[in-house]
């Protein structure tokens, strides 16, 4: 909620203060999103192992975006959903199922844009 003593800039900081709060909450409570930062190592690992390039490192950080911001947008609302019917109802599993392809699309984005940066690689190696 917009506190009226706020001016513009103060108003931004607190912003950002409510941001870094989800952030932190997100990457140390989520099991999700643990998982997703640990395949973001690996391919960063992969990525300095085979010196992908420039446009290589850009996709590869797009899609890790986009995978931890469907897994947050997901988490978002599986806590809305339990919030507004705590108990097993229908309509809310289906919401909740529907949210939980959000990161599934990312997820498999990702791959597929692992598999043109990688797959040419790995192949070399056999």
């Amino acid at each position: 909620m917009k506190n009226p003593n706020d001016n513009y800039l103060r108003g931004r900081l607190r912003s950002l203060k409510y941001a870094f709060k989800g952030f932190y909450i997100l990457i140390t409570t989520e099991d999700s999103i643990k998982a997703q930062l640990f395949f973001a190592l690996i391919v960063t690992i992969l990525g300095l192992y085979f010196s992908i390039s420039v446009t290589e490192w850009c996709l590869q950080y797009i899609v890790i975006g986009l995978v931890l911001v469907a897994e947050a947008a997901n988490t978002a609302i599986e806590e809305l959903a339990d919030f507004v019917h705590p108990k097993f109802h229908v309509k809310i599993g289906l919401v909740k199922d529907i949210a939980a392809g959000i990161p599934t699309f990312a997820a498999l984005i990702s791959l597929i844009v692992a598999g043109f940066i990688y797959l040419p690689r790995i192949l070399l190696l056999f």
